[in-house]
């Protein structure tokens, strides 16, 4: 938080998305595989991975949309990067907060590449935690300053209208998700129960917007009415994941999608025409977070913010590491002696 107050927050968001747009474009170097998941009726836990060779990362990170209702959060993370020719971790990270920065950073990325030209105005569907991340980066990003929001609680559009306030956005709060998407050239949905939902229905989305959906990012959870994947040119971050956790779980195996970093290396057409309909299914995805270590080990240095730990073993002989335990053994023994112990 220190560091995020110190750059500015839509500073953050900006460099994190020209972070992770440069990692898309290096996409061949990394290691790339789906995240390890252990599901239950509650929720989820993940290990997401990855590799370009030089440095290593992961982020563990849960999704359980029932924790509010216990006053805890639906999402919790953490992640370390690591150097890859020693193994030797160099950064570990609260990433709770980083990840809604890098999922907003990664949504307006995409939007800057797919939505209409000189959009200006966004439905946000869904105005839970990520809600704020996700309007300060489309307008630090893309310029959209006009949010049209709704979510079933009418607290969570309150909360989303009295943190923005003052700050420079249009902000209409609507009743219906029918009545927010009128007008806006960009719908965001990010709702959170785990469930085969319909946020959107076919008949709700009309010719040249384009769909920023983060809320399906897991097996069982949806958001959009299958029809307007069909109408839709679909983005995706890594195909594999995607079609497990994403809104294409419910299409056919065979069902086509376009991955980003073509369309950032431009390998693949991104929007093409004024009425196309766009739509970018984002899950999440491991080099996102790696882009965001990356991004913090940089900007830590010489900020005094980074804190040095002893959680490396490190013995006088690196042959001796029982050695290094008993000599450990012997000085925990003498304070206890001499009363020190604590």
């Amino acid at each position: 938080m220190r560091l995020v107050h110190s750059i500015g927050v839509e500073t953050v968001l900006k460099d994190l998305a020209r972070y992770i747009e440069d990692d898309f474009r290096s996409w061949d170097l990394f290691d790339k595989t789906p995240r390890v998941a252990a599901h239950s009726e509650d929720g989820v836990i993940e290990l997401m991975p990855t590799s370009d060779g030089v440095s290593y990362g992961f982020k563990y990170v849960n999704g359980h949309p029932k924790n509010t209702k216990s006053g805890l959060q639906t999402v919790t993370a953490f992640g370390l990067l690591a150097r890859v020719d020693t193994g030797y971790p160099e950064l570990l990270t609260e990433m709770t907060l980083l990840t809604a920065l890098r999922t907003a950073a990664t949504s307006a990325m995409v939007a800057r590449h797919l939505a209409p030209k000189g959009a200006t105005t966004m439905a946000m569907i869904g105005n839970g935690a990520q809600s704020e991340f996700q309007a300060l980066a489309m307008r630090a990003i893309c310029g959209i300053d006009r949010l049209r929001l709704y979510d079933i609680d009418p607290a969570a559009t309150a909360k989303l209208v009295r943190n923005l306030s003052g700050l420079g956005f249009d902000l209409t709060a609507c009743k219906t998700a029918q009545e927010a998407i009128v007008g806006a050239q960009v719908i965001t949905t990010c709702t959170a129960d785990k469930q085969y939902a319909t946020i959107l229905t076919d008949n709700m989305v009309g010719s040249g917007v384009h769909i920023n959906a983060i809320g399906g990012d897991c097996p069982g959870k949806t958001e959009l009415h299958g029809d307007i994947l069909r109408r839709s040119d679909v983005f995706v971050e890594y195909t594999p994941q995607t079609r497990v956790e994403g809104e294409i779980q419910q299409m056919p195996a065979d069902f086509p999608v376009t991955e980003m970093w073509q369309v950032i290396a431009g390998a693949a057409p991104g929007r093409t025409s004024d009425r196309q309909i766009t739509l970018f299914d984002g899950v999440g995805f491991a080099i996102e977070d790696f882009s965001a270590l990356r991004y913090v080990r940089d900007r830590l240095e010489g900020t005094g913010f980074f804190q040095s730990l002893d959680i490396i073993a490190d013995p006088d002989d690196p042959r001796d590491l029982f050695g290094m335990l008993t000599r450990a053994g012997a000085s925990s023994a003498g304070m206890q002696r001499d009363g020190a112990m604590l």
